[in-house]
């Protein structure tokens, strides 16, 4: 088969290769069943736009940056997914760069991207990253920047993310559902806006079912997970706390895998001992002994939309008249490791 082209797309389903085209960059003037069958026919018949031609057309690099904490992890491999699926049916290439959780290289990747002359950024914040002066720098230049997942509070631009407050309030109920009252916390830097939101889900699911916070309860890894040795650190304290909590939520995917190591290494077991609940989108987490219990986020969803809003963003930069944060919904997927036991508390 050879390279399909907007003609052949227009000529399959009786439309105008203008409209197929328009449909194809997401305008506003095409009607949304319309740029359903365009999108679904070029998906299966895997057409791919010239970005050579384009970029010469409209003088754009065709191109847009994505920075996030790490490839490794579940997560950000899902949403980079959805980021793809968006970029590449609409004539884009993704140039993804790791801040490996920290500022340095968070920086140095947004000038490099920059200089590359990408058209947009779509940022997750580092947990380093106090300062955003050098984003605020550049979208004043007039790059368009869109945040997911790490979002910062005082910035104005599209934000995606999470019900994160949602998720923790519903895993940590039903921890307590399950009949455990001592539940710790472990979970990220403070001032990540992931860390907040679930720490504060956590929180008032504990105060609305009578449970006193205990602030011993809640462990902070400053590098979310990436550091042994602080995460080891963080779980043994509660491992050997005078009071051992009867159960941890977890807030991340790192945080939880080596939580639920430390504990076997200590000789005790899940749920029996302690039971646990992760924030994660691990794909293998059924697969894990006992299979974890998760609140799991729509990574692949949220790269999507937040690459719909950046490509809106770049193609219709006067259109915007208020930028919008959307929260997605998560799920609780409830497996063995957070079941209760014959273990009797006290």
């Amino acid at each position: 088969m050879g390279i399909i082209t907007i003609k052949d797309i227009a000529k399959a389903l009786n439309l105008s290769t203008s409209t197929v085209s328009r449909a194809l960059r997401g305008s506003y003037e095409i009607n949304a069943e319309t740029k359903r069958l365009v999108m679904e026919y070029a998906e299966r018949m895997n057409y791919r736009p010239n970005p050579i031609a384009l970029s010469l057309k409209e003088n754009r690099s065709r191109s847009i940056g994505v920075i996030i904490p790490e490839i490794a992890n579940n997560f950000f491999s899902q949403a980079i997914n959805g980021i793809e699926s968006i970029a590449y049916n609409r004539g884009y290439h993704v140039v993804i760069s790791q801040n490996h959780e920290s500022y340095e290289r968070e920086l140095v990747s947004t000038q490099y991207l920059a200089q590359r002359r990408v058209d947009g950024l779509l940022v997750s914040l580092s947990g380093e990253s106090n300062d955003l002066e050098h984003f605020k720098e550049l979208q004043s230049k007039g790059l368009p920047i869109v945040f997911f997942d790490r979002v910062p509070q005082d910035y104005i631009t599209h934000k995606v993310t999470a019900d994160n407050f949602a998720g923790a309030y519903e895993g940590t109920e039903h921890l307590i559902q399950q009949g455990y009252r001592r539940i710790a916390h472990l979970t990220s830097p403070s001032w990540l806006s992931i860390t907040y939101e679930r720490l504060e889900g956590y929180k008032k699911a504990l105060q609305n079912h009578g449970i006193p916070i205990d602030e011993s309860y809640i462990k902070y890894c400053s590098h979310g997970g990436m550091i042994a040795d602080e995460v080891e650190n963080a779980v043994l304290e509660l491992i050997h706390h005078p009071n051992r909590p009867h159960a941890i939520f977890s807030a991340g995917d790192r945080l939880t895998t080596s939580c639920i190591s430390l504990i076997r290494k200590e000789g005790l077991r899940i749920p029996d001992d302690i039971a646990i609940v992760g924030f994660t989108n691990l794909v293998s987490a059924h697969l894990l002994n006992p299979a974890l219990s998760a609140v799991t986020q729509p990574a692949y969803e949220m790269g999507q939309l937040a690459t719909e809003f950046l490509i809106d963003l770049i193609e219709r930069p006067k259109a915007t008249i208020r930028f919008e944060s959307k929260r997605l919904d998560t799920r609780l997927v409830i497996r063995e490791s957070s079941l209760k036991s014959s273990k009797n508390f006290n």
